[in-house]
């Protein structure tokens, strides 16, 4: 299971927010390149990075930041979500260097759209759902709609998407651990993998999600718990891979 780093931007700094709230911020980096080579450093080997303005905004806003940054780590898989809502966005993204893009709320307003675009970009798509109690939420996590994520999961796996990312947003920046047993069932309930995110605060979160990662989970996000370091980036990375040998 990979551990991958988040980097969110928000004007142009490496930023985390508690439960999506856009004034709930926190500052970690001025230099989001340079806080990538940190990770890369620690031995990432994917990058997940957000766009919060775009996400808001509907559209690219840190783009420059992402594109800085996939110039830098060439050889790096990058997975961007935030404002991805057409094809075109996608298409830069793509011959920027990033190697999926991350759709959310156009996946939900728009399902078709997913179809085309994995039609456009085969094996670069890349679905997020966030949650609340099963439920999908959308349009940075204001609007929770009738939608459960197993029913949107697997019309999206028929679409031909690469992975889910799966974000319990009651946990995600909060420090109180990942909802195994919810990523788990939606990992079962698919044949793509399943990406985990939100909520993980230590070396046991690791270890918990490892335990069921045979369900599918092939990958977590990190993100508050290595920039206050209640997790050590490199130690859980090597933790995922003694677990998996």
């Amino acid at each position: 299971m990979l551990l991958i780093p988040a980097i969110d931007l928000k004007d142009g700094r490496c930023v985390r927010l508690r439960q999506g709230r856009m004034e709930d911020e926190t500052v970690f980096s001025d230099d989001p390149v340079e806080m990538a080579g940190r990770w890369v450093a620690a031995g990432a080997r994917r990058l997940h990075l957000v766009d919060l303005n775009g996400a808001f905004a509907g559209e690219p806003v840190n783009g420059d930041v992402i594109r800085a940054i996939a110039a830098a780590f060439p050889d790096l898989p990058i997975q961007v979500g935030g404002g991805i809502r057409d094809e075109r966005t996608i298409g830069a993204y793509l011959e920027a260097g990033v190697d999926f893009a991350i759709v959310g709320t156009q996946a939900v307003k728009r399902p078709e759209f997913v179809g085309e675009a994995c039609r456009a970009f085969p094996g670069h798509l890349i679905v997020g759902l966030d949650a609340k109690d099963g439920m999908v939420a959308i349009d940075g996590w204001a609007t929770v709609t009738e939608h459960r994520v197993t029913d949107l999961a697997r019309r999206f796996e028929q679409d031909g998407v690469s992975a889910i990312v799966y974000t319990d947003i009651g946990r995600d920046g909060m420090l109180t651990g990942p909802n195994v047993e919810a990523t788990a069932a939606l990992a079962r309930a698919i044949d793509i993998p399943v990406i985990a995110s939100g909520g993980i605060t230590g070396i046991d979160d690791i270890r918990a999600l490892c335990q069921v990662a045979d369900a599918g989970i092939t990958g977590a996000i990190t993100g508050r718990a290595i920039y206050e370091g209640t997790l050590d980036f490199a130690e859980g990375q090597r933790l995922a891979d003694e677990l998996d040998s």
